[in-house]
């Protein structure tokens, strides 16, 4: 198992010296890659050139393009602009977002997610490739019939033979998707001992492409706080998994919810979805059990957190992405440091 670093949404808490000096500290401690995320701030891509051009070896990765924010031509253009500007260090994640952002910020309808994500995948790695791009799907058609559209191809050669795609998933049909399509998978609130199911819908989707997942990548997201309090290593993680779980959708549509429903905490999902939507932050927090933290989080002493990763190992995690969860910029890149000498 190796390690990346999420530096997240830019401007959230560090300025952008600290995020270069963070990312500096990964890169020297043989982090694998760094990662930059997007919602309806700062854009990753600006983020991922910035990086590349002020490191050396750190492999640099999109976690993840929002695909309602980009045509897949868009997409494929980015991630060749990258690749060439990183002399080969590119990993392009993308994902559907949610329909909150999807629908209220690009002005695109959330619907029929997994065809639109097939052929979404399918018309990039065919731009990469640099095919004529011909395309007719039920979602996409290329060119557009009737019209002046050409089929055109990548002007630009990416410096990789085949730069690997990461899709992020959450539900069962859409993990199954992912072992079907993808080159790796971006999860969210990863549980290593709820594996099992996700390597079986993985699975279902490889034998459906008639493949095997061998060299296939599994690189969740995992908050990290290292703290010999492991209640105060907890209370950390509360205010972001109160977030998503309580606020990250609505009642009726809410994945992340829906997630730690299928982990098993029923009953604490609605409370905690119950007390954020109805503008009680904090209760929602302090009503998260301590298991469900430690089931999606990494949080607590140093040996505890050693022994967490080894698990997160033994249930196939290729590339750890880890957030370190600390106020101070010196507690964060310790956190980096100390993850780098457990492994």
């Amino acid at each position: 198992m190796r390690l990346g670093l999420s530096v997240g949404y830019w401007g959230l808490g560090l300025t952008s010296d600290q995020q270069l000096d963070l990312v500096r500290e990964a890169e020297v401690a043989g982090f694998h890659s760094v990662w930059a995320a997007e919602a309806y701030g700062s854009d990753a891509a600006t983020v991922l050139a910035w990086l590349a051009a002020q490191t050396e070896r750190i492999r640099i990765g999109s976690a993840i393009f929002q695909m309602p924010a980009r045509s897949p031509a868009m997409t494929a253009m980015t991630a060749a602009t990258l690749d060439q500007l990183s002399n080969g260090r590119m990993l392009l994640g993308i994902g559907p977002s949610g329909p909150q952002v999807a629908e209220g910020w690009h002005g695109q309808r959330f619907a029929r997610q997994l065809a639109r994500t097939r052929e979404y995948v399918e018309i990039v790695r065919k731009a990469l490739a640099r095919e004529r791009l011909v395309y007719e799907g039920e979602t996409y058609t290329l060119p557009l019939p009737d019209g002046p559209g050409k089929a055109l191809k990548l002007m630009i050669a990416p410096v990789q033979e085949r730069i690997h795609i990461y899709v992020a998933a959450i539900g069962p049909k859409n993990t199954q998707l992912v072992g079907e399509i993808a080159d790796g998978w971006l999860p969210i609130f990863f549980s290593p001992e709820h594996v099992d199911e996700s390597r079986k819908l993985l699975e279902e989707g490889a034998a459906r492409a008639g493949r095997s997942l061998d060299g296939f990548d599994v690189a969740p997201s995992v908050q990290v706080a290292i703290d010999n309090d492991i209640e105060r290593a907890r209370d950390v993680m509360r205010p972001f998994v109160a977030l998503y779980v309580g606020g990250m959708g609505s009642r009726e549509r809410n994945f992340y919810n829906a997630l730690v429903r299928r982990y098993g905490f029923e009953d604490a999902a609605k409370e905690i979805q119950d007390l954020y939507l109805d503008g009680k932050k904090e209760a929602a927090a302090a009503a998260i059990p301590s298991e469900l933290i430690d089931t999606v989080t990494l949080a607590g002493p140093r040996d505890h957190i050693r022994e967490r990763l080894t698990v997160y190992g033994d249930a196939g995690v290729g590339t750890l992405i880890v957030s370190p969860m600390a106020m101070e910029h010196d507690e964060r890149k310790r956190i980096v440091r100390e993850l780098a000498e457990m492994l």
